[in-house]
């Protein structure tokens, strides 16, 4: 056992302290820092899509899952929104992020781009870029080169001046330039590869002390290291472009981001760890980055076109920063389960050899003589028993065993030990009463009223500039038949389209998520004389990827009324225009701005684009908060001035339920009473049947099965005279249950040892059931914040059913 002691406290060494910078380089195997070799586990946290308040919290979580670094995108056009002038306060302060990931004893990977995609508005490009003569974005193209260059010196120089970079002492080991340029380089012509080579040298040049990457850039130029993108890279990575550089995973999608009218994407915990396992054993994989680990919330207008203000929602850290669990424990057990092979992992050759038609083992030996392996089922459907080294093991299908002593198993990446959680959202404030609300009605602006005009339609994205979705379009004609009804019909590129006729709404249209182009053909009314058309052109979000995005296009592209005798075409016509709505401009949704219109009292009467104000106190507890909107329409919501989003309740799924119904309040935007909550709706929504929620982790489950019950060695860790050990122990199954901070298991919904059918999410008792289940588990767990039950007939006094394989389930109410 002495050589088990041996080698942990030589790992922990190694692993457990805390960050103290040193020179990064690299090698085939792995990323080398202060001359030591690492297996690294990352996870993306993007700092504008949560608050300072909450980054000790995420990285904390971060780590305690296993995590060793913290990945960030840089977002170019929340630091510089107008040329020169830039802004680094709040939930934009880099630097502030950077130094916490450094304090709580993490590195940082700074993903500067400057173009970054992350389904952020424009991709993060300024789009004041989009004004500067010449400019061709990622090219080889001077004007747009000149700003990148400045753009990541800029960024570079902050860091070193705060000695940021493990060459100064501080937390960042790595860098990257560009943002999966290959997915756009063959539309660029001969204009791609010589921008690609520059980028390389200018971001060597900035001399930061440690290596660059590309990601998804299969030839990036030495020495910078190309690194794989996607759900898959264990089986797609086509691998390091020089046999001198390591395989990194860069983004490694825990789920898929979602747009307005498409169902959520799940991944489950399995297949991630699954694909990570692969990854390690057959693409000499060292460093993994989860992409997201935390997504947060896409809060104003910051989200690209079509995509939720919920981000990644799905991730190991949920949008409020709570843990998804299995997902975040079955990480964490696969990430020290990995640890422990390091030593054989990062010194080692693989060795391959079959166990059967769709099984192999992956076999690590050391320079110190440890081996570790990788049994293999590539089996989808069919679990596989092996013989290896004398030993029989019994593999799940499309699952990974990982043997840190070429014995034994730490962990199966198809086998979830770890409990699972129910999130809840409790109503803890309804607006219900009439008198709560104010009213605004924005006005329908007319030709007259308007001041910039031209003899044709106006692209939008560059006649806002991006300071709003919203661009009116108005003309005026004189309408001299007898016949009152014509048909309009509009064609636009941009995402929604709203339609007055003299001042009254007569039609709708909207795009989705991948047809962004909308058109309308509706029937509509005309007076006998002058008549004024409105049309409202909505972007929800600029585009966010492709080619040539400065040569995007959006906004009305054709108009034409028609009636039973001529159609006219208004395309090259007189026309109106103004930028954004009126209590946008008036900043209506803050305190000062509110005073400058007239509110009203609430009118059950639904109209369309109304703004609703009410004032409410913060709901006590440190629960996290969310407005639930789910009887609004579309728009946009303020708490005290800040945007928590747009949203979009009333464009359903397939299945036919919103995208998203709950919308983030951070606890930082709130004070203790008198919180002022502004609405924007484009459409007829009901702001009496909205409520601020709180969220909380009100259930836990367990399950466990005698499939989990080869002997199996776990490690914990101790300390003696500042130093981090790790010893093992026997380990059988259990079901371990832990409540959310401060709540308590109050009750046993469920609980069977024997043959329960179903999971967590879905159970019943089975043919063999120990009649002693719920009061032995209500024995160990009632009152308490967490317990344990062990998987043992010895603990339900007998065994219910001898000869069968048997689970134990058990799933807990906390209060």
């Amino acid at each position: 056992m002495v050589w088990w002691l041996c080698w942990f406290a030589v790992l922990a060494a190694a692993i457990g302290g805390g960050v103290y910078g040193g020179d990064v380089t690299y090698d085939g195997r792995s990323l080398i820092i202060d001359g030591q070799r690492r297996m690294l586990f990352s996870g993306s946290i993007h700092y504008p899509r949560s608050t300072p308040d909450m980054w000790p919290s995420l990285i904390a979580k971060a780590k305690d899952g296993g995590l060793d670094v913290i990945q960030t995108y840089v977002f170019w056009n929340v630091h510089e929104p107008q040329p020169g002038q830039y802004d680094f306060s709040g939930r934009h302060d880099i630097v502030g992020f950077i130094k916490e990931v450094q304090a709580q004893g993490l590195y940082a990977s700074l993903r500067i781009g400057p173009f970054i995609e992350s389904e952020w508005s424009y991709g993060g490009l300024p789009f004041w870029l989009h004004d500067i003569p010449g400019i061709v974005y990622r090219s080889d193209n001077e004007p747009f080169k000149i700003e990148m260059q400045k753009f990541t010196t800029k960024i570079v120089q902050m860091m070193k001046s705060e000695g940021l970079y493990a060459s100064q002492g501080g937390p960042i080991i790595l860098s990257q330039i560009e943002n999966e340029y290959q997915n756009v380089e063959k539309a660029f012509h001969e204009k791609g590869p010589p921008y690609v080579r520059w980028a390389a040298q200018m971001a060597v040049g900035l001399d930061t002390g440690v290596p660059w990457m590309m990601c998804k850039q299969d030839d990036a130029p030495d020495p910078v290291i190309n690194t794989c993108n996607g759900m898959k890279c264990g089986e797609t990575f086509v691998g390091p472009n020089s046999p001198n550089k390591p395989s990194l995973w860069t983004e490694n999608w825990t789920t898929y981001y979602q747009a307005y009218g498409e169902d959520t994407t799940l991944r489950s915990a399995e297949d991630i760890a699954f694909q990570v396992a692969l990854f390690i054993a057959k693409k000499n994989g060292s460093f993994v980055n989860y992409y997201m680990y935390h997504g947060g919330t896409n809060f104003g207008r910051t989200a690209s076109a079509y995509v939720l203000t919920s981000y990644y929602d799905q991730a190991p850290l949920d949008e409020y920063g709570m843990k998804r669990q299995p997902k975040w424990g079955h990480l964490k057990e696969l990430h020290a389960a990995i640890k422990l092979c390091s030593e054989p992992l990062l010194s080692g050759a693989p060795i391959n050899s079959s166990l059967g038609p769709q099984q192999e083992a992956i076999v690590f030996h050391g320079n110190s003589g440890k081996c570790a392996a990788f049994l293999l089922n590539s089996n989808e459907r069919e679990k596989a028993p092996v013989q290896f080294q004398n030993s029989t093991y019994e593999l799940p299908p499309t699952s990974i065993s990982i043997l840190p002593d070429c014995k034994t198993v730490a962990f199966n990446t198809a086998k979830v030990s770890t409990q699972y959680g129910t999130r809840s959202m409790v109503p803890t404030l309804k607006f219900n009463s009439i008198d709560r609300w104010e009213e605004f009605h924005e006005p329908v602006p007319w030709f007259d009223e308007t001041s910039l005009r031209s003899d044709k339609l106006l692209e939008q994205m560059n006649t806002t500039k991006d300071v709003s979705d919203y661009l009116w379009y108005t003309f005026r004609f004189q309408h001299n038949s007898s016949d009152a009804q014509s048909v309009l019909k509009v064609n636009s590129l941009a995402h929604v389209l709203r339609a007055f006729v003299n001042g009254a709404l007569v039609g709708s249209a909207h795009g989705a998520h991948k047809n962004p182009s909308c058109s309308l053909e509706n029937i509509i009314s005309l007076n006998n004389g002058m008549n004024n058309i409105s049309l409202l052109s909505i972007m929800v979000g600029l585009p966010d990827s492709g080619a040539f995005l400065e040569r995007r296009v959006t906004g009305l592209r054709r108009v034409t009324i028609a009636d039973k005798k001529e159609l006219e075409n208004f395309t090259n016509y007189s026309w109106g225009y103004q930028v954004g709505l009126l209590g946008e401009k008036l900043q209506i949704y803050t305190v000062d701005g509110s005073s400058k219109v007239q509110w009203n009292k609430f009118d059950s009467s639904s109209i369309p684009l109304t703004w609703y104000k009410t004032v409410f106190d913060a709901p006590g507890g440190n629960d996290p908060v969310a407005l639930n909107l789910g009887s609004m329409g579309k728009g946009e919501a303020w708490v005290n001035g800040q945007s928590i989003g747009r949203y979009w309740v009333s464009f359903h799924t397939p299945a036919g339920s919103p995208s998203q119904i709950w919308y983030n309040i951070p606890r930082s935007f709130l004070k203790p009473t008198g919180n002022l909550l502004v609405l924007v709706d484009e459409e007829f929504g009901n702001p009496l049947d909205i409520s601020i929620d709180t969220i909380s982790i009100t259930k836990v489950c367990g399950h466990v099965s005698d499939s989990h019950l080869p002997p199996v060695v776990s490690w914990k860790s101790y300390y003696q005279n500042g130093m981090r050990y790790e010893k093992h122990h026997d380990w059988r199954p259990k079901v371990e249950l832990h409540c959310p901070s401060k709540r308590n298991i109050s009750r046993i919904l469920f609980a069977s040892y024997g043959t329960p059918s179903g999971d967590c999410s879905s159970y019943a008792v089975g043919s063999c059931h120990s009649s002693n289940s719920r009061a032995i588990v209500e024995k160990a767990c009632i009152g308490k914040s967490k317990c344990s039950i062990p998987h043992s007939y010895k603990s339900f006094g007998g065994d219910p059913c001898p000869g069968i394989p048997k689970a134990l389930l058990v799933d807990a109410q906390c209060e």
